[in-house]
This record gives C-alpha cells, structure tokens and sequence, in this order.
C-alpha cells in the first residue's frame, strides 16, 4: 500500500530552500542599493523583484506538476481465496482489530465470524488469544492453545507486513493425552531425544504435522524457529530410486533415513509418533548399541508409555520405566521372559504371539494378559514386530487401562445390582400374593375359632409366621426401590434423638455411643421411619463387628451429621456422586473392619459373613435400597483391624415457592369402629387364592362383590351397566393391566372411586397412574386391613 502525503491538498510537499536563498538576495541588495543610492524607493524595488521571481517559479510548478499517484484501494478478493482453499480455519484482522477476511471453515468453527480474539471460546481463551496477537505484532508470529466445545485448538498467529496479522486455528478434535503428547514433544523432552540424534514428529490422521522437536524442524525446513504445524508432512521427505528415503531439502546428498512408526497413544484416533534416524553406513556404522538401536532404546526409555522390546529367541532387551511400573518389575532383578510376568495360563500365549511376530509378522495385534501382580485385573498388550532394530525383533507396548477396568468394574456391579434388585422385586411381588392368601385365610379361620380351642394357637403361629414373611419380602422391596415411603421434610438430628435409645438398648453396656450434630444442616426429604431403620441396622452390625474384635473390652460408635455443600463434593472428584448439596450421616466403628474382597459385595442381597442361622443377608441390602429410593447415596470405607465407616449422603431439600398460601387443611374424619359396609364392589385380581380371600372377606363385611379374573373380564362383566360403587383391582395383570382396565371403567363410571392392590412401590405405581379419585391398598394385607381401606374409599365418595 503506498504513503500518502499528509498536506492538505494531497499534492507533494514544496521545496522551501529556493523561496529563503531568493529572499535573502533579495534584502542584501534592497540593503547594498539603499546604502550606495540612499533612495528607499529603489531598495524597495529590488527587493519586490527578488521575492517576484521565487513566487513566478512556486506559481508555474504548482500548475503544471503532474497529480499525484492515489493509492490502490486494499483487493482482498484474492485474499478470500487463498483463505477458502486453507484446509484449516483462516482468519485475517487489519491493524486496527478489525476482521477484513474469513473462510467458510472459520465460520463452521465458530458460528460466525467474531473477530479475534473474542471467539467463543471456554475459559481464559480470549484473553489467551490477546496476548499471543499482541507477541506476533512486536515479534512476528506467536502461538497457543485455547478450547472450544470441550476439544482443544491449537491457533498460530504470523503478521503479514505491518499491517495485517494471519490467525489460523488448527485440530479441534484432541483428545487431553493429545496435547500432552504435542507439548512432551516440543518442549525440552523432544530436545532430548534430539541430543540422541532421534528426530521425531506427531502426525494426524490426515498426514499433517502437529508437533515437531527441534532437530527435525532444522534438517526440514533449514531452520528451527519457522512454524511446521499443519504442513504435510510427506511434502518434506523424497525417496530415490532404491527406495531410501531423505528430506527434499537435503537432495540426493543428505543422509539416507529409517523411518519408524510408534504407537505413541492408545487412544482411537490419536496422532502417531513418527521417528526418523539416520542410517549408518557399513563402512561408518558403529556397534549396535550406539547405533540405530541405541537411539531407539533411547527414545523407548524417554517414553511416558510402558515400552519392552524382546529379541527373537523371546528374551527381555529393554524395558522402560513406565513398563516396569506397570507390570510390578523390579529392576534390580528383572524378568528373562515376557511371559515370567503373566500367570500361568496366559504364558502360552503370550510366547505363540511373540514367537509369531519375531518371525516376521506384519501387523500389530493386542491381547489382554493377567498380570502376576495384579491377576484379577486384565491389561491390553500391543505386541508388533522391530524389523532393523539390530537385536530387537519384537515391540511390547502396554495400555494404561486402570480407569477403563475401574469403570467396567463400576458398570458391571451397577447392572448386577439393578439385575439382582428386579429379581428381588419380582419376588417379593409373587411372594406377596402367596403372603396375602395365607394371611387372609388365616384371619378367616380365626373368626370361627375363639379363644381356647385347640385350632387357635396353631392359627395365630401361623400368621405370625406369615407377617415375619412378610418383613422379609419388605426388606427385599427395599433393596430393589420398590417399596412403599411416607416421605416428609425433616432434620437428620431430629432423626438420631428419636433413635438413639432403641440404639443405646441394642448397642449394650460395653459399646459407647457418641452422637455429634454439625452446623447449618440442611432439611432432607424421606421417610423418618425407613431412615431409623437404616442408622439400627447400621447400628446392628457395627455392635457385631466391635464385639467380635473386643469380647471383653469397650467399642466405640460414633453418629456424626455433616452440611456437605457442593464445592467439598466437586473437590471428592466422585463419578457417582454428582455436585450438590448434601446432609450426610456418618457412622464410624471401631470393629474388625471389612476386607478389599468383600467389601464390594456387602449390599447384595442374602451375601452374608456371619454363621449360618445368624443372618439373612438383608440389613445392608435393605439399607442401600431406603438410601437410593429416597435419592440418595451410601459408601463404605474400611480399614482391616481399624473399623468401618458407613456415609450417607441426602441431598438437600429446597422447599417450592409458593405463589399463594396452602389452604388449611380439611378436619380429619372420624373412623367409625366397625369395618362393616354395603354397596356393590368390583374385585378385579388374576390370583385366584387371592381373589377368593379378598372375596370371602368383602362379602362377610357386608358388600356384593363382583368377580373378575383379569381386565378383559372385568370389562365384559360391566357391559349390562350394573350398580357399581366401589372397584378394587390388581395392577400387574396379564394381557390388560389394572390401570388400563381402570380408564375404560371410567369412562362408563366417571365418578367411581377406585382401590388398586398391588406388592410394588405407591410411588412407583402413582407416576404411572394418571387417574384421580385413587386408593392404594400394599400387599400382603389381612382382612382388617382389606376391610378399612374399602370403607375409608366408599366414605369419600
């Protein structure tokens, strides 16, 4: 762009030293005329032609000078296409800030075009970006890192003349290791490996150079300071006619180069790490350990990655830090043998495939092997051959999977528990209609029976064998979240005080019992009497275990409660607990404690430690269930020979805001002390022996009761409009469930109230019971109880 001139009238700036020279003549000869003549008037004269003639001269060149050249206005046409044909994101800002040229993958990338370096970016990016166009401008080109949508981008910046700087923005799709590995790369870690003569570079997927050491940069590209990120890296390298490969700029004259591919990262798609060495001569090439294979034991040991290499009879050559990390190896005394660290059943195979790949086998191939030091865990080892590394044959690469085989574990507990609660929940559903039945007869059998008769014990035994059942069966709804809660807003302290007698009675005279409330705990919301029953089974087996280590001595429990706010949470870094607020309870013993092997299974159900007779396996299971149906979270810490901590974690409850106060709520009715009734009642259950108890007993209390086995019957029964007042029917049904049934008995009888009878959680049920006018009735039930709801249902109508 050409200078413009700053006068006024845009034409060239005038010479002023012919106007002063004239002008001085001019008054030496007004003086010297003045002087000789002594006639001021002739002074004069002189003097006005002396000035006349520089005025003359100033006139005629400012008429007929030429105008002056107008700078070409900026074209940035062919900018914009040589911006398009960039295969990375391109943007180009003026020396004001402003933007003046974008390609369309620029726009992709940032939905638009902001102009740099307000981009919308996570972080500190922008002020990143600031900074680094600030140190192109003073030095010419700058480099950084900034992210966007969770991926990192890597973004150079190059000024072009003085006027303009170049952005581009580079990748987009990398992965954290990623990075690393470009920073390990470029930083002092990749002059090392220059120091070693080991010229290294990361590739992307489409050939393009991420990172560079210096040592390659210089031989490339003749410099070490020019920026290579992006190029092709194919474009630097030319091959000969034997097939030997050299950089471009070197020619036919540099040095012949191997070329050797590492399988750097293990992530899918990452980079590759390239090495380039210099290849010895037989006349110059020195032993094999400072040679070609002494770089590459070089760079194998400067690796982050668990690297060995073997030699073709199957022995150890090298191996890295990180690998004898990884695999338990001392390195006083290393292994012979790959296979001297698997256990025995891997050996074989672990020795078939190196044995193949010494051979000459081509392609890599992974294969997951039990460590001796650790043979429950199985890691992926990467086994590829080393052709032309001297004594090296084969290449061992481990893959850190401990974070994978963590979450797998995670996972498959995870769905076994799920799997295990839906077994339990079926179960106990099933269970409770066989409960139901015993119960409802039994309670029939005791109507005939006073007192006294020989029957009557043996009845009453049975159902209370019947109702000890029927706890079980709760105990099993609990684990598997589908029993039914009462929940209420309430304070965990309130809780313990209410509990902490039963506990102190139950704990005995050798345990001490230390309760502790904390500060600014906030409300929870659940039911207070599942959450008594957690802290006594809790309670329970922390007194077991202090008694078995301390038969004659004291143990110690002690009850804590905890604010928990969600900065302590996001600094625990816990995968399952998610950041909030919570109320916890935190109850530590000092018992035996509780093994690594068992303490993954200590809330599956009937899993159990004690003698047989001494438990059912339920207290933990039941106590995970109540926790996770009531939203939220346990955790068991333990320390063999130390004791045991079992913490709670209830998320705070936030109260709704109401927009108008809740009106007072209606005066309780009074219950009338007998359970006997009339009308019509629909009985809708596909268990016969509970559909002739439920049936037997409605009819003694006074009601007409219509029978019916499933939906589809119930349906065909009320098709003549009969007087209905009252339907009372199962859930979970074959072919047409009670729910189903139920809106089509609405529409015939708007008003009908409506009892459902089911062994799966009210609250479950009610989220998919979208009816008003509904009653619920939790199985097993006896005939009392029966008898109550169908009355409580019929005096709302």
């Amino acid at each position: 762009m050409a200078r413009v001139s700053s006068a006024t009238d845009g034409r060239p700036p005038v010479d002023r030293l012919p106007f002063l020279v004239s002008l001085g003549v001019g008054l030496v000869a007004a003086l010297l005329v003045l002087r000789m003549v002594g006639e001021p008037v002739v002074a004069a004269g002189f003097l006005a032609a002396a000035l006349l003639a520089p005025a003359v001269l100033f006139a005629w060149s400012r008429f007929t000078a030429p105008p002056p050249a107008e700078a070409p206005p900026a074209d940035w046409a062919l900018a914009h296409a040589l911006a398009e044909a960039s295969e990375e994101a391109l943007a180009v800002t003026d020396r004001g800030g402003q933007l003046v040229c974008a390609n369309s993958r620029y726009a992709e990338r940032f939905g638009g075009f902001p102009t740099p370096p307000a981009l919308p970016i996570e972080d500190e990016g922008a002020s990143q970006l600031a900074a680094a166009g600030r140190t192109a401008w003073r030095d010419g080109r700058a480099s950084t890192w900034v992210r966007r949508d969770g991926t990192a981008v890597q973004v150079a910046i190059e000024r072009i003349g003085d006027g303009t700087l170049v952005w581009r923005f580079f990748g987009g799709g990398r992965t954290a290791a990623s990075i690393e590995a470009e920073q390990w790369l470029a930083g002092p870690q990749g002059d090392r490996l220059g120091s070693a003569g080991i010229m290294a570079a990361l590739l992307g997927s489409d050939g393009r150079i991420r990172a560079a050491n210096r040592v390659l940069r210089t031989r490339a590209m003749g410099q070490d300071e020019g920026p290579i990120a992006g190029r092709d890296f194919a474009r630097f390298l030319t091959t000969d006619g034997e097939g030997r490969i050299r950089f471009e700029r070197e020619g036919a004259a540099g040095t012949p180069l191997r070329l050797l591919q590492v399988p750097f990262l293990p992530d899918e798609g990452a980079p590759m790490l390239v090495v380039l060495l210099d290849e010895e001569t037989a006349e110059t090439a020195p032993p094999i350990a400072g040679g070609a294979a002494g770089h590459v034991r070089s760079l194998v040991s400067l690796l982050p990655v668990g690297m060995a290499l073997v030699d073709r009879d199957g022995r150890f050559l090298h191996m890295n830090h990180a690998f004898a990390r990884a695999t338990g190896v001392n390195t006083a005394t290393p292994p012979l043998y790959p296979g001297d660290l698997v256990v025995r059943e891997d050996k074989g195979a672990l020795a078939d495939a190196i044995r193949r790949f010494a051979g000459g086998a081509q392609h890599a191939s992974d294969m997951a092997v039990r460590l001796l030091s650790h043979p429950d865990e199985p890691i992926a080892l990467t086994i590829g051959g080393g052709r032309g590394l001297g004594d090296a044959a084969v290449l061992l690469t481990l893959k850190d999977t401990g974070e994978e085989s963590r979450l797998k574990r995670q996972v498959a507990q995870a769905t076994k528990m799920q799997a295990v609660g839906q077994l339990a929940g079926g179960v106990a559903h099933d269970f409770n209609n066989i409960l139901t039945a015993i119960i409802g007869h039994c309670d029939l059998m005791l109507m005939r029976h006073t007192p006294g008769d020989s029957d009557y014990d043996d009845i009453q035994q049975i159902r209370a064998n019947s109702n000890r059942a029927a706890s079980l069966t709760r105990q099993l709804l609990a684990f598997s979240r589908q029993q039914t809660l009462r929940p209420q807003v309430l304070q965990l302290p309130d809780v313990i005080s209410e509990v902490s007698n039963l506990l102190k009675r139950l704990l005995g005279e050798t345990v001490e019992l230390v309760v502790q409330h904390g500060r600014n705990l906030g409300p929870v919301r659940a039911d207070p009497g599942q959450l008594e029953q957690v802290v006594v089974n809790l309670a329970v087996n922390a007194r077991d275990a202090m008694v078995e280590k301390h038969p004659n001595g004291r143990g110690r429990l002690v009850i804590e409660t905890l604010a928990i706010g969600a900065a302590e949470v996001r600094a625990m870094d816990n995968e399952v607990l998610p950041v909030g607020d919570y109320t916890a309870v935190r109850m530590t013993d000092n018992g035996t404690g509780i093994t690594p092997e068992i303490l993954p299974k200590i809330f599956e159900p009937f899993f159990t430690t004690k003698e047989v007779g001494k438990g059912t396996g339920l207290g933990l299971s039941t106590v995970y269930g109540i926790i996770k149906q009531s939203g939220g979270y346990i955790f068991a810490d333990s320390v063999v020979g130390q004791g045991t901590a079992f913490t709670l974690y209830l998320p705070v409850h936030a109260a709704p805001v109401l927009a108008a106060p809740m009106p007072p709520a209606p005066p309780r009715r009074e219950r009338p002390s007998d359970i006997w009734g009339t009308g019509t009642i629909l009985l809708v259950e596909d268990e016969d022996m509970v559909r002739s108890v439920a049936e037997r007993a409605l009819t003694r209390q006074g009601y007409k009761v219509l029978t019916a086995e499933h939906g589809e019957a119930a349906l065909e029964l009320i098709a003549d409009r009969p007087q209905i007042d009252l339907l009372v029917s199962d859930v979970v049904m074959p072919a047409m469930d009670g729910p189903t049934m139920a809106r089509q008995v609405r529409q015939i009888y708007p008003d009908l109230p409506i009892l459902f009878m089911s062994g799966y959680a009210e609250e479950q049920l009610r989220r998919s019971i979208d009816l008003g006018n509904v009653a619920f009735l939790p199985k097993p039930f006896s005939v009392q109880q029966l008898g109550e709801a169908a009355r409580d249902v019929l005096a709302t109508k």
